[in-house]
């Protein structure tokens, strides 16, 4: 199991802050690899927010006793204060889940002008990569605590609010079919996304036709499959520079290219700084 986490002042237990509009109290990612399940049991619930993105395979909330709701990837979960909470993860789901807890004195107004509903938990986000990157930034905002990261912490958590409210107003994928296929994608170019990955081949191997596969996962993620891929990419890579000390080399194969130097190009072009220029930024 994979987990990742940061909590402010180092502190692992829940409290309300009315003192700003929005304060973020922690932040943190699960991954099952061998780990069998990994259940919560909150019966109180908590004092603060929680919103969870299911970034890959699946979850299971039990919103009202002993009535199993499975949430997918591409979608979030609100709890609000003092709501119960129970929820367990499965190994053979592929569950890789992002977390983050916040409270303050503006909280609910800030809601709902994200468009975030006052009742129901689950809330529509999309699968993009973009939830990762920014949920792997409050992670380590959380844990590097660096000038003014609070105030930072509070930026990261909107961008998500206006990433969410974003695929809300937008066109989605409403066909059946096409939901369970673009999911299954979803699924797959996360797990596999350091592959080879031919998007014509991918689309023939599932019957469906290239044009009409990439008009669908844009719908559904609002970028294209290569474009999907490459963001993954450069987000584990980004990841792994700031959290590792695998050189450049190491990280481009790990990150699914066999040259180094055509990797370096393609990171500065995405994120405006070189790898080695990141990672140095990264740690300051």
């Amino acid at each position: 199991m994979y987990i990742n986490s940061g909590y402010l002042n180092n502190s692992l237990i829940d409290f309300k802050d009315k003192s700003r509009p929005l304060v973020v109290g922690s932040c943190g990612t699960y991954r099952l690899i061998n780990h069998p399940k990994l259940p919560t049991w909150r019966p109180r619930g908590r004092i603060d927010y929680q919103l969870l993105y299911i970034a890959a395979g699946k979850a299971h909330f039990y919103f009202k006793e002993n009535e199993d709701t499975i949430v997918k990837a591409g979608n979030m979960v609100l709890y609000r204060p003092k709501e119960m909470q129970r929820y367990i993860y499965y190994v053979e789901d592929q569950t890789e889940v992002y977390w983050v807890h916040f409270t303050g004195s503006q909280v609910k107004q800030i809601l709902k002008k994200y468009n975030f509903p006052s009742t129901g938990h689950i809330i529509p986000s999309g699968a993009s990569p973009r939830y990762q990157k920014l949920f792997l930034r409050l992670i380590q905002e959380l844990q590097l605590c660096r000038p003014h990261y609070e105030e930072f912490l509070s930026i990261l958590l909107t961008q998500i609010f206006i990433l969410t409210d974003r695929y809300s107003r937008g066109t989605k994928v409403t066909n059946k079919y096409a939901h369970n296929e673009i999911e299954t994608a979803v699924r797959y170019f996360n797990e596999h996304y350091n592959d080879s990955i031919n998007i014509a081949e991918y689309a023939e191997s599932k019957n469906m036709s290239t044009s009409w596969f990439i008009r669908n996962f844009k719908l559904y993620t609002g970028s294209t499959p290569l474009n999907y891929i490459l963001n993954i990419r450069i987000s584990n890579a980004q990841s792994l520079l700031e959290n590792t000390k695998y050189n450049i080399t190491e990280i481009a194969a790990i990150t699914g290219y066999d040259n180094p130097l055509y990797f370096s190009r393609l990171f500065k072009k995405q994120t405006g700084l070189s790898p080695s220029e990141y990672r140095k930024q990264s740690n300051i």
